[in-house]
């Protein structure tokens, strides 16, 4: 009989940026605008300000915005990072988050902040699509949808408010959707 020796307490990749993300929230609501001056991507000052291409990904803008992201992430990533691992999940995330970052400097009103995961997020839902599209998801918990239905949704519900850079969205999207088919195909080559 053989007994595994305790290797100690190791937190998930989700869980760790959902806690960084929950001390950026305190510090947001203890000084908001040193919070998205410094950390909040400002496309006019990107070049003077380069980490706000990642820094962004940790900041929301108050506990609504940052609940829905962290709601979604927990979920959807919890999922994902069993099906690919936490390395690809992790390239995943950031992946959809820097693309989604790009679009908003290139596209994206010069001085205007983006703040939130949404990008990172939206990678993470697409890449899960691809992977498990008819994955049965209860939309506000109540109500049983596939989950591509899901996405497409709330894709279009939060990506034309005014005010929220659907830049990011769309490349959250668009490379958590290309990271899925790879992951899919790899997924259908190796079960054959």
């Amino acid at each position: 009989m053989s007994y595994r020796s305790y290797q100690g307490f190791r937190m998930s990749p989700v869980l760790t940026i959902i806690t960084i993300n929950i001390l950026l929230l305190f510090a947001y609501y203890v000084n908001r605008e040193l919070i998205l001056i410094n950390l909040g991507l400002w496309p006019a000052f990107f070049l003077d300000q380069p980490w706000t291409i990642i820094s962004n990904m940790f900041v929301h803008a108050g506990f609504g915005h940052f609940f829905g992201n962290m709601l979604t992430l927990f979920f959807f990533g919890t999922f994902l990072s069993r099906l690919i691992g936490d390395k690809m999940f992790l390239i995943v995330y950031f992946g959809g988050g820097l693309l989604g970052n790009i679009l908003y400097i290139l596209l994206g009103t010069p001085l205007s902040v983006a703040v939130g995961a949404s990008g990172a997020v939206y990678a993470v839902a697409g890449a899960l699509v691809m992977l498990r599209p008819k994955l049965k998801v209860l939309l506000y918990f109540i109500v049983p949808m596939p989950l591509w239905v899901v996405i497409l949704v709330f894709f279009v519900i939060w990506s034309f408010i005014p005010g929220v850079a659907w830049q990011a969205h769309i490349g959250g999207l668009v490379f958590g959707l290309a990271a899925g088919y790879i992951f899919r195909r790899r997924e259908r080559r190796y079960h054959f």
